[in-house]
Protein backbone atom coordinates (compact mmCIF):
# COMPACT_ATOMS: atom_id res chain seq x y z
CA UNK A 1 0.00 0.00 0.00
CA UNK A 2 1.19 3.46 -1.17
CA UNK A 3 1.56 6.56 0.88
CA UNK A 4 -1.08 7.92 -1.60
CA UNK A 5 -3.62 4.72 -0.45
CA UNK A 6 -3.00 5.52 3.17
CA UNK A 7 -3.65 9.29 2.11
CA UNK A 8 -6.85 8.27 0.79
CA UNK A 9 -8.11 6.00 3.25
CA UNK A 10 -7.53 8.62 6.42
CA UNK A 11 -9.36 11.44 4.39
CA UNK A 12 -12.38 8.61 3.99
CA UNK A 13 -12.23 7.90 8.00
CA UNK A 14 -12.58 11.98 8.35
CA UNK A 15 -15.16 12.59 6.36
CA UNK A 16 -17.15 8.92 7.82
CA UNK A 17 -16.05 10.87 11.62
CA UNK A 18 -17.31 13.89 10.04
CA UNK A 19 -20.86 12.75 9.37
CA UNK A 20 -20.85 10.31 12.77
CA UNK A 21 -20.53 13.79 14.37
CA UNK A 22 -22.73 15.51 12.70
CA UNK A 23 -25.39 12.53 12.86
CA UNK A 24 -24.76 13.01 16.60
CA UNK A 25 -25.48 16.17 16.63
CA UNK A 26 -29.00 15.81 14.85
CA UNK A 27 -29.53 13.00 16.82
CA UNK A 28 -29.28 15.36 20.31
CA UNK A 29 -31.77 17.55 18.67
CA UNK A 30 -34.61 14.92 18.57
CA UNK A 31 -36.14 14.76 22.23
CA UNK A 32 -39.60 12.38 23.23
CA UNK A 33 -41.49 13.10 26.32
CA UNK A 34 -43.26 10.91 27.66
CA UNK A 35 -45.69 11.25 30.66
CA UNK A 36 -47.24 7.88 32.54
CA UNK A 37 -48.91 8.22 36.16
CA UNK A 38 -47.11 10.92 37.55
CA UNK A 39 -43.66 10.00 35.85
CA UNK A 40 -42.68 12.02 33.67
CA UNK A 41 -38.72 10.88 31.48
CA UNK A 42 -37.50 13.08 28.66
CA UNK A 43 -35.24 11.20 26.17
CA UNK A 44 -32.97 12.04 23.19
CA UNK A 45 -32.75 10.63 19.97
CA UNK A 46 -28.99 9.87 20.78
CA UNK A 47 -30.27 7.95 23.45
CA UNK A 48 -29.28 9.72 26.48
CA UNK A 49 -31.66 10.31 29.07
CA UNK A 50 -32.47 13.81 29.69
CA UNK A 51 -34.62 14.04 32.77
CA UNK A 52 -36.81 12.03 35.00
CA UNK A 53 -39.62 13.34 37.28
CA UNK A 54 -41.91 11.53 39.63
CA UNK A 55 -44.52 13.65 41.89
CA UNK A 56 -43.08 16.84 40.71
CA UNK A 57 -39.50 16.02 42.16
CA UNK A 58 -36.50 15.44 39.30
CA UNK A 59 -34.57 12.45 39.63
CA UNK A 60 -31.09 13.12 38.57
CA UNK A 61 -29.11 10.12 40.38
CA UNK A 62 -31.49 8.14 38.51
CA UNK A 63 -31.00 10.01 35.18
CA UNK A 64 -27.09 9.54 35.65
CA UNK A 65 -26.72 6.34 36.52
CA UNK A 66 -29.00 5.26 33.42
CA UNK A 67 -27.20 6.73 31.16
CA UNK A 68 -23.44 5.26 32.64
CA UNK A 69 -25.62 1.81 32.44
CA UNK A 70 -26.84 2.69 28.66
CA UNK A 71 -23.46 3.39 27.62
CA UNK A 72 -21.96 0.40 29.15
CA UNK A 73 -23.92 -1.93 27.62
CA UNK A 74 -23.81 0.07 24.52
CA UNK A 75 -20.07 -0.51 24.40
CA UNK A 76 -20.62 -4.15 25.18
CA UNK A 77 -23.61 -4.71 22.47
CA UNK A 78 -20.67 -3.26 19.94
CA UNK A 79 -18.03 -5.35 21.39
CA UNK A 80 -20.06 -8.76 21.10
CA UNK A 81 -20.89 -7.60 17.31
CA UNK A 82 -17.41 -7.30 16.54
CA UNK A 83 -16.58 -10.51 18.01
CA UNK A 84 -19.52 -12.07 15.95
CA UNK A 85 -18.41 -10.10 12.65
CA UNK A 86 -17.41 -7.44 12.51
CA UNK A 87 -20.09 -4.80 13.25
CA UNK A 88 -21.78 -2.90 11.23
CA UNK A 89 -19.79 -4.06 8.03
CA UNK A 90 -20.21 -7.34 9.08
CA UNK A 91 -24.10 -6.84 9.44
CA UNK A 92 -24.02 -5.46 5.79
CA UNK A 93 -21.70 -7.67 4.16
CA UNK A 94 -23.52 -10.29 4.91
CA UNK A 95 -27.03 -8.71 3.41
Amino acid sequence: MGIFDKAKQLGELNKMRQQAMKLQKELEKIVITMEERGVKVKVRGDQKVESITIAGEEMKDVVEALNKAMKEVQKKSAQKMMEMGGGLSGLLGKM
